[in-house]
């Protein structure tokens, strides 16, 4: 069925809050703590049979874990504050991996300021990393991804592309000349969330819509369009230059590893055009980049526009359920 058929029919089940500030099919969620604030939640779940690659530690996987979740709120420019954790382990779990993997869970929560500070274990098949993140935000900082309107400049915060080559390089076992393998393989092994960037624009009220991009460019960008009831024009997918000479050496199409990839963390948002100096300003400030690619449209339609010529952006990323 996929990973979001599963879940549609999960919440037909459901009843609904009454009044939820956040609604179903956000990034997190939030409960109102008075008139203007909210106790914001997330919870995502390593498996390590589908998000685990090969060669990646035990102290990897369990940082990145840590990643996934913090990716979430740096989208909705809310600070995670403390993390629980529910470790699901194979009986023959070794007392060295183990410790590498509380060590990953603790280096990822002490990179993004956070602590870990309770959690569950349970014995169970396969590696399973369940984290849930807590977190506190102003009721209109949070950046939800609906409220894109047209004219709206579409952003990201990196260039796309070097995970997409790098998972290849893993699963497909593609070739890569020295010079690019460990930056491809870095991405895969090491992501990184971009909370500071996602604090920095929260509170400059300049952000219309946002989203991580961890399920793929062209995904999310289809789910800030589901969300916004508008369409986007794409002039300028931020190719990173590994990831063009990775296409090029495996007759790859550049633009299908940035668009239709996964697992980056970059931020996919949409800025108010007159609020646009702003937000590059606040980002910038933190070290960071915003890099715009395009404009929001009254159409729903999702369309890449190169060299005068016009194309649709698909609707595919990864999906879990889902062959690959």
């Amino acid at each position: 069925m996929g990973e979001r058929k599963i879940i549609e029919l999960i919440l037909e089940q459901l009843d609904k809050m009454p009044e939820m500030p956040i609604p179903f099919g956000d990034d997190v969620s939030a409960y109102p703590i008075g008139k203007k604030q909210l106790l914001v939640l997330k919870t995502d779940m390593l498996v390590a049979e589908t998000d685990v690659p090969k060669g990646m530690s035990l102290w990897q996987a369990a940082r990145k874990a840590v990643v996934m979740n913090v990716s979430d709120f740096a989208a909705k420019g809310v600070k995670p504050l403390v993390i629980l954790v529910s470790l699901g382990m194979p009986k023959d779990i070794t007392r060295k991996g183990l410790e590498e993997i509380a060590k990953g869970l603790n280096a990822g929560a002490r990179e993004y300021d956070t602590y870990i500070i309770g959690g569950d274990t349970n014995e169970a098949s396969d590696l399973i990393m369940s984290l849930s993140v807590f977190g506190l935000a102003r009721k209109d900082h949070v950046m939800l991804r609906s409220g894109a309107k047209p004219e709206d400049i579409v952003a990201v915060t990196g260039s796309f592309g070097k995970t997409s080559a790098g998972l290849k390089m893993l699963l497909e076992n593609r070739k890569a000349p020295e010079d690019i393998r460990s930056s491809l393989l870095e991405t895969v092994y090491m992501p990184k969330a971009r909370l500071k960037e996602g604090l920095a624009l929260s509170t400059t009220r300049a952000v219309t819509s946002a989203i991580d991009s961890s399920d793929g460019l062209a995904w999310s960008l289809h789910e800030l369009s589901k969300a916004s009831n508008v369409g986007f024009l794409i002039e300028n997918v931020p190719l990173a230059t590994e990831a063009i000479k990775f296409a090029e050496i495996n007759g790859l199409d550049p633009l299908d590893l940035a668009l239709y990839g996964g697992e980056e963390y970059e931020l996919v948002l949409t800025v108010k055009p007159s609020l646009w100096d702003k937000a590059e300003k606040a980002v910038k400030s933190v070290g960071g980049n915003l890099i715009k690619i395009g404009k929001v449209t009254a159409k729903k339609q999702i369309v890449l526009e190169v060299k005068g010529e016009r194309q649709v952006i698909e609707p595919r990323g990864w999906e879990h359920f889902r062959k690959h």
